[in-house]
């Protein structure tokens, strides 16, 4: 397993750009997946104000107790109702989520996420994903045999479930045995199809997923085999998007891979990291010069390309006028 740390030098000039690591920052260009915003769900009267005193209540546990039953109900509309009540306790009471797991809901909602039923299946990925806030809930999750189902549900589940299943894997991938898992349960390329063609909630799921799982090495060749620099590049060459930062951290992690660097050389990816190292935020100006000096890195002819599209001026410009860290990572 490597590193997600960026380190290297590229000499042009007589002057020398290096160490340049992005550990100290990259966090916060992505915001966590801390609860499910797909809304809350249509119901009668009767059934609103049962919710509201299920989530309100300080006395759950008969509740959730019927609740986790009603999971194993022969009845789809009663499996739609406990997941429905279920997902709602844990989202608005976090000290719920240990109290439903423990109540034994994580087997039966791993069940109903393998449903045929759309609507089903999505209750159940968004009760499983706020469950999976529950740090202590992790690893039950991820035993139950969560992963495989959250990747089917990833691949051809409503757009509410494809966004929450990647949002599920991403909380399950924080513990870091189950990035391989996740990995090699097929959930890379259809991580790489919400990226480059959900709505913008699901790509920064996406992305988000994509930076936690590439932190190891046999997920960043299945993200580049899947096509991730294609939209990688695209999302970073719209400068007014709120996705340059994010995709250019996931392409920081991947340039250690010679793959990547050549991937990003088809894609036409260097005009669009010279470009944010001219004109973009002094944080997307030190990705892009990391991402450059990688590139650059023992490799003669895409240096000169590099070189050829004007990257010279403005790295040197940062070396000389950027923040602290700038001047701090890069060395001359």
């Amino acid at each position: 397993m490597d590193s997600d740390s960026v380190k290297s030098s590229f000499t042009y000039m007589g002057r020398k750009f290096s160490d340049l690591s992005l550990n100290d920052s990259s966090s916060s260009a992505f915001s966590d997946c801390n609860s499910d915003r797909s809304g809350e769900f249509p119901t009668t009267s009767s059934q609103s104000r049962r919710l509201f005193l299920s989530c309100a209540s300080d006395n759950s546990d008969e509740l959730i107790s019927q609740l986790v039953s009603a999971l194993d109900s022969d009845s789809i509309d009663e499996q739609k109702q406990a997941a429905m009540e279920l997902r709602l306790m844990a989202k608005n009471k976090p000290e719920n989520r240990i109290k439903i797991a423990r109540a034994g809901a994580i087997k039966p909602l791993i069940s109903i996420i393998s449903s045929n039923d759309p609507q089903l299946q999505e209750y159940g990925v968004t009760a499983v994903l706020n469950l999976s806030l529950c740090d202590e809930n992790k690893e039950e999750i991820a035993y139950s045999g969560a992963i495989k189902p959250l990747v089917r549900a990833l691949k051809s589940g409503t757009s509410t479930a494809r966004e929450n299943a990647a949002c599920a894997l991403l909380r399950l991938s924080q513990i870091e045995e189950n990035k391989v898992a996740i990995g090699r349960s097929g959930a890379i390329p259809p991580l790489v199809n919400l990226l480059e063609s959900g709505n913008f909630r699901g790509m920064k799921d996406a992305c988000t997923a994509l930076y936690s799982l590439c932190t190891v090495r046999e997920n960043k060749m299945r993200a580049v085999q899947a096509g991730i620099l294609k939209p990688l590049v695209e999302l970073m060459s719209d400068l007014g998007s709120n996705m340059v930062d994010k995709s250019a951290f996931v392409l920081s992690l991947l340039m250690s891979v010679p793959e990547a660097r050549a991937a990003l050389v088809d894609e036409g990816g260097i005009p669009v990291v010279v470009e944010i190292v001219e004109v973009g935020t002094q944080r997307q100006k030190e990705i892009a010069a990391a991402i450059l000096l990688q590139l650059c890195e023992d490799c003669l002819a895409y240096r000169t390309k590099v070189a050829r599209e004007g990257a010279i001026p403005p790295l040197v410009a940062l070396s000389q006028t950027g923040t602290t860290r700038a001047k701090q990572k890069v060395n001359y």
